[in-house]
């Protein structure tokens, strides 16, 4: 098996590992009051990438005042919304200069395909801060014609909406996607004119700690955007923090409950977008060769580390031998490696943990009989490697299939379509999840049926990770509360307030 240290690190990534990674706090970069720092891990070899500032309770407070003095008393929330916009569209065009830096920054750190990263990661941030730097100039209020059935005769009102910033927000990403979920947040909650505390995973905080350089290139002011590196405490005490006016977080859904928990005592605005446990369900007139292949792109996009990962294969019995055989084989094909390798198709996992934690999925899988047409172990002896896995032979009640994996593992079951749609839309809503779905059939008609009838966020009909960013994200039940992308997503950093003028 091929390591990383046999592909070349840009100078400028050597470079910037080398040096000091601290915390961004009102405008300066800063050591943990403790001194403390963290490693952070190569996943495809495990080596120490850098030293990272463990950030606390007490940075948190610091990074807090400093975003709540921005927004109370600096010049953010009273700039020209045409001055937000030209900053945001700033940072889309820094990331685009230097988009390479960005992808292999974030293959190393985080393990998946310099080269996706760079298309797709990358790329689809500088889309979305120029995309919500729109928004900036774009938040209106509304006048109301009220009628005021106590007011005396011939009295009359002027009476009109504003739509104003949150605050401070507090924004805490995942490591799977680590550059574009910081996006999905900074961008709208700055559009809006809030200040910001980003709280970035553990186990990735490279490229957001490259992006606070791109802010402060940018031209934003001091303590707009502030930036603490750390674990779950750091996390918590953010959450917690009674200066902080909302939450928006990403991760799993036991997190996100504690989240909620911690945002009880100043009871505080709270947006989550949570874990998944999505279907794909596919008709026997689909057409085979695409869905084969956006069925193996469902659950192996980004090594299944994916939230909207379609790791629950629904195939209709007609052809369920011989689509989860193709499926198999299609999985058997991927070429296995570290993200620096440009043909490596399938990158390691993110950690250690992550990496335990789905090898013993697979032990459990196997344990209670189900069958693995491929796959089913790890991947060479160094890194956090695993084979993708398709299972058969699975029951409704599997561990593997009623709980998020998070790794290029898909559980497939078969269904009866003779009474109709009902048993694929039955199995389908059978979760505590609903983020997304996918639907395979040449019967559109039938498509738009499935599709109202799927407790999911995201439905998509003959493709599987259909994102834009004008389009909402969020999911029904344990999947998260509000929607990220599109103009939903300024709803989540704008507070309404009516004005009522007596004339």
């Amino acid at each position: 098996m091929t390591v990383v240290s046999d592909y070349p690190i840009r100078a400028d990534i050597r470079s910037y590992l080398s040096g000091r990674k601290q915390l961004l706090i009102d405008g300066e970069w800063v050591d943990a009051v403790s001194g403390r720092t963290f490693p952070t891990h190569n996943p495809a070899d495990g080596e120490v990438l850098a030293e990272v500032a463990h950030g606390e309770a007490a940075d948190v407070d610091r990074a807090v005042r400093a975003a709540r003095t921005a927004f109370d008393e600096g010049p953010w929330q009273w700039m020209k919304p045409n001055e937000r916009e030209r900053l945001l569209w700033r940072v889309g065009d820094i990331l685009t200069e230097r988009a390479q830096e960005f992808g292999e920054l974030e293959s190393l750190d985080n393990g998946k395909s310099a080269g996706i990263a760079t298309a797709v990661d990358v790329a689809w941030a500088a889309d979305v801060f120029r995309y919500f730097a729109g928004w900036a100039t774009k938040i209106e209020g509304s006048t109301v014609n009220v009628s005021m059935p106590f007011a005396p005769p011939g009295s009359q009102f002027h009476a009109y909406t504003l739509r104003e910033p949150v605050g401070v927000c507090g924004l805490i990403i995942p490591w799977n996607f680590p550059l574009l979920m910081a996006s999905w947040k900074l961008a709208p909650a700055l559009a809006a004119g809030n200040t910001v505390v980003l709280k970035p995973a553990e186990q990735t905080p490279l490229t957001a700690l490259l992006l606070g350089e791109v802010f402060q290139e940018a031209g934003f002011p001091p303590g707009v955007v502030n930036i603490v590196t750390g674990f779950g405490d750091a996390g918590a005490a953010l959450s917690a923090h009674d200066a902080v006016d909302k939450v928006a977080f990403t991760g799993s859904t036991e997190v996100g409950k504690l989240v909620v928990d911690a945002a009880r005592g100043n009871l505080k605005k709270v947006s989550l977008e949570l874990g998944g446990k999505s279907p794909n369900i596919v008709f026997a007139d689909a057409d085979f060769e695409s869905a084969v292949a956006g069925s193996l792109n469902a659950w192996l996009f980004n090594h299944g580390q994916c939230c909207v990962a379609g790791t629950r294969l629904f195939v209709e019995d007609k052809i369920f031998g011989e689509f989860t055989e193709a499926v198999a084989e299609a999985a058997a094909a991927v070429k296995i490696g570290p993200g620096l390798d440009p043909t490596s198709q399938l990158g390691p996992l993110v950690s250690q943990e992550q990496f335990d934690r789905v090898t013993g999925y697979l032990e459990a899988g196997t344990a209670a009989g189900a069958r693995a047409l491929t796959g089913g172990k790890r991947f060479g002896d160094k890194g956090y490697f695993v084979e993708p896995t398709v299972f058969v032979d699975v029951r409704p009640e599997f561990s593997i299939v009623r709980e998020e994996i998070f790794g290029p593992v898909v559980a497939a079951l078969p269904f009866d379509a003779e009474e109709g749609i009902a048993p694929a839309v039955l199995a389908a809503n059978d979760s505590e999840y609903g983020l997304a779905a996918g639907i395979w059939t040449r019967d559109l008609s039938r498509a738009h049926r499935v599709a109202r009838q799927l407790k999911a966020g995201s439905v998509w009909i003959n493709q599987y990770n259909g994102f834009d960013t004008a389009l909402p994200f969020g999911g029904y039940k344990q999947s998260g509360w509000g929607r990220e992308l599109g103009a939903a997503a300024m709803d989540l950093y704008l507070q309404t307030k009516a004005v009522n003028v007596a004339l």
